[in-house]
């Protein structure tokens, strides 16, 4: 609330105003710390000396009240939780009903709109009672004196700086019944008085009252107890609230044992708010009438906290909260960010989407059922939209439950998060982790059609080069998930998750590179620092099988990237904050920036799009919106990734152990094949994303990458096979054996190879080369010659035979006993130990 002077006063207002303090003071000791004296034996100069050091007066300064995060639903909102310190909703007070305001100034302070926060009347009846031996002068208390007591009181509980037990000395201190706590009130109230108008002071008493236990506040009370707003309240309802606030454990609305002690203070109040004409005479009659309980309440109990949250939201309320430290509208530093958000008062309304994220849920916990597992199933799943990062689903197969004792199946960690926003330590990507080396082996100049063997299961990790952690050393055997071997492309090993083709590929590049290409889309571990630099970068790690642990939302915005041509969007989970003051302010930055090069981003798009009639098939939802994508196995299937997108939003899906090793492939859940549960998940989330945002196409490929910087095949006719292999290699080509041809090179010789020489080639291409049988001869052209003299041109040739062919017309037929046919034709290379047949036209057969 703003500080500004009274609006209006009274005559005896003003006069008191007009008095000075320290007559005022004199006023007081006379009028009240006198008959205290007389008692008590203390000096007049001590109880003056009270009021040294103190500020002229107390501010109205917001007060902790609740926050609510919401996500966008229809043309509005909803809200899906609400978090706060201290139950407390702050309204001004035109939003408050007129029986409330009455009811307060009635039942509390007659001539609140009459006195600078200090009623003579009032502090002459308490004198008169400590005279009579009371310890107690309640009587003084005016409304303003009311409101300085519970900011004292609520400052002490608030002040984080105090021990518990000096908070609770403090608290002590602002509520002592003695004529000392009562001057330091006076002197408050009445430099409140000066700084606020009244309507301001009221507002500020009826939200900062506390009204039992941890609910503070008129709109909050009348949530809690009667499931309305305080701006509908009814005679009955107002006048019941205010009863509470003198006693609040005696009086508050929570407990059966307290109805009749409020049912008196209330009839009280009603009674005062008549007699000062602000009931009907049947107004009062049926608020008298109407008994306070069960009945007459409405109870709602407050739910405050992520558990309490609706079911489908309570693991993004847990991401949003944990997220509050990287609020920037909510303050400079982490600290002012927490401490505000502490404070309360602010809306924060969250990215998800109501309908992505039902789907995501249901068919997360329906086929991945925790209770119906023979061992610890998890599983999550995360969409984020690309070119936002906005997250839109945020789902796992267990529900959240934080308390102390958790309920079976369910769980605190947020499986789809990093450890730090509430998350766990990640997970092996698996082979999700393959297209990084992609993405990197195009940056590099290379092409998606270069060759590879697959049947190569042993590299040497000294030629792995890494400037970050190398060098490595020792021999690194693997294999290949369905033992694969021949010649894959790129592409095709891609589609097939070849794990040579990838190794193959990282051998010819930096391991850091592949580092930092990941991280430059958000890949990190989900356990280490967030800008990646910690990633591992040994051999292993090119295909998922070393410590680089990540969550599923860093993999879903990575691949989100990729589909968006290589703009990398940080995940966001807030879109807008509205603070305590109802001022709009900007949610989380996604950041979003090309941090790929676009053709490298689409090439990889290209090669990651044939996964999805490879081994993610099952996973595609056939929708008519194209998706790329890649699964992922690790060791053993301890844990399974599918991983996906559109041009439009990317999902994340991993199915595994939360703890134990147990083989999904070895395993069913509700008659279904473990390892085959991420698909079940992700093709439904798919299917319901496509039908509110519907992908386009995606770019293509680069022609420059989708052969890289060809090569030139060599020259090696007219060598051995061990040395064309040699030559071929250097070239980085592949070399086949094509088998022996006839020659008369010798046994062994290279005399035939494809592609020819010269050729331009994709790297990786297969060369395959044919050698001598040492067994060859040329062919001579023998047509037209007579039968002796062409077998006497075959004499390199063992048999040579005659096939006779009957003339048509012997006395014209000029080629009469001479060869019209040969096998083999002239020109070219055969066998000497083959049979030649000679074909001779001849009269008659």
């Amino acid at each position: 609330m703003s500080a500004q002077k009274k609006t209006a006063s009274s005559l005896i207002g003003a006069a008191l105003g007009a008095i000075g303090f320290s007559a005022l003071a004199g006023l007081l000791v006379t009028v009240m710390v006198a008959p205290a004296i007389a008692v008590t034996g203390i000096t007049a100069n001590a109880t003056i000396g009270i009021f040294d050091g103190l500020p002229e007066y107390i501010q109205l300064g917001q007060q902790k009240q609740r926050n609510e995060i919401r996500i966008k639903k229809g043309n509005g909102s909803q809200r899906i939780a609400t978090i706060y310190d201290q139950n407390r909703e702050e309204i001004p007070l035109d939003k408050m009903s007129d029986y409330l305001k009455f009811a307060a100034i009635s039942g509390e302070d007659r001539r609140f709109y009459e006195h600078n926060g200090v009623d003579p009347n009032s502090v002459a009846r308490a004198a008169v009672g400590l005279v009579g031996g009371s310890s107690d002068s309640g009587g003084a208390s005016t409304l303003t004196m009311q409101t300085v007591r519970n900011i004292l009181v609520l400052e002490a509980f608030n002040d984080e700086t105090l021990s518990e037990e000096e908070s609770i000395q403090a608290q002590q201190e602002a509520l002592e019944p003695t004529a000392g706590r009562k001057l330091r009130e006076m002197k408050l109230a009445i430099g409140l008085e000066k700084a606020y108008s009244k309507d301001e002071i009221l507002a500020g008493y009826l939200n900062i009252a506390n009204f039992g236990a941890n609910t503070y506040g008129v709109q909050a009370a009348a949530q809690q107890y009667f499931s309305t707003t305080a701006a509908k309240l009814t005679p009955a309802q107002a006048a019941s609230l205010i009863a509470i606030v003198q006693y609040p454990n005696a009086r508050s609305l929570d407990n059966p044992e307290n109805f009749e002690r409020n049912q008196i203070r209330r009839d009280f109040i009603l009674k005062a708010m008549f007699k000062d004409d602000h009931l009907t005479q049947e107004e009062l009659d049926e608020a008298i009438a109407t008994p306070v309980d069960e009945k007459f309440l409405k109870l709602n109990k407050p739910s405050n906290g992520c558990f309490a949250a609706k079911k489908n939201y309570q693991w993004f309320c847990d991401y949003v909260v944990n997220s509050v430290k990287d609020l920037e509208a909510l303050g400079k530093t982490p600290e002012e960010r927490l401490q505000n958000w502490k404070f309360g008062g602010y809306t924060l309304y969250g990215t998800l989407s109501a309908g992505i994220q039902d789907t995501a849920r249901g068919v997360t916990r329906q086929y991945a059922d925790p209770n119906a597992a023979t061992f610890n199933l998890g599983a999550a799943a995360v969409t984020v939209q690309t070119g936002t990062g906005r997250i839109l689903a945020m789902a796992q197969n267990r529900d959240f439950d934080n308390r102390e004792k958790a309920a079976k199946g369910t769980t605190a960690v947020n499986y789809t998060a990093d450890q730090r926003y509430g998350g766990s330590r990640g997970f092996q990507p698996g082979s999700t982790y393959k297209p990084y080396t992609l993405l990197a082996w195009l940056d590099a100049g290379r092409g998606v059609n270069e060759g590879f063997n697959a049947g190569i299961t042993t590299l040497n990790q000294a030629d792995f080069a890494d400037r970050c952690n190398g060098p490595w050393g020792g021999e690194y055997k693997f294999r290949n998930d369905a033992y694969e071997t021949g010649r894959y492309t790129g592409v095709s090993g891609t589609a097939a998750s070849i794990n040579s083709v990838f190794l193959q590929m990282a051998s010819k590049i930096d391991q850091c590179d592949i580092r930092d290409i990941a991280r430059s889309i958000g890949v990190h571990r989900a356990d280490g620092k967030a800008d990646g630099s910690d990633l591992y970068t040994m051999p292993s790690c090119v295909i998922g099988g070393c410590d680089n642990t990540v969550s599923p939302m860093t993999q879903a915005a990575a691949y989100a990237a990729i589909a968006n041509k290589g703009i990398y969007c940080k995940p966001i989970a807030v879109d807008k904050v509205v603070g305590p003051d109802e001022e709009e302010l900007p949610g989380q930055d996604a950041g979003c920036h090309q941090a790929i090069r676009p053709e490298v981003a689409n090439t990889a798009a290209y090669a990651m799009q044939q996964v999805m009639g490879g081994t993610a098939a099952a996973s595609n939802p056939n929708d008519g919106t194209p998706y790329i994508g890649k699964t992922g196995t690790t060791d053993n299937s301890v844990h399974t990734w599918m991983v996906g997108s559109s041009t439009r939003a990317a999902t994340a899906v991993w199915v595994g152990n939360t703890r134990g090793k147990q083989p999904l492939r070895q395993a069913a859940v509700n008659g279904n094949s473990a390892a085959l549960l991420r698909h079940y998940i992700f093709r439904p989330i798919a299917q319901r994303i496509d039908a509110s945002l519907p992908g386009t196409a995606f770019p293509g490929a680069s022609s420059e990458l989708l052969n890289g910087q060809p090569t030139f095949v060599p020259d090696v006719l007219g060598s051995t096979v061990d040395q064309a292999r040699g030559v071929i290699q250097n070239a980085e080509l592949s070399m086949k054996d094509g088998g022996g041809v006839a020659s008369d090179q010798p046994v062994g010789t290279i005399v035939r190879q494809e592609p020819a020489s010269g050729a331009s080639v994709p790297k990786g291409s297969i060369v395959t080369v044919f050698r001598s049988n040492g067994k060859g001869a040329e062919v001579p052209d023998v047509i037209g010659l007579s039968f002796e003299e062409a077998k006497a041109r075959f004499s390199a040739f063992a048999n040579v035979v005659e096939s006779c062919q009957s003339s048509d017309d012997p006395l014209a037929d000029s080629d009469l006993d001479k060869v019209v046919k040969q096998d083999p034709k002239a020109g070219g290379m055969a066998s000497n130990d083959r049979t030649v047949t000679l074909t001779v036209r001849r009269a008659e057969c």
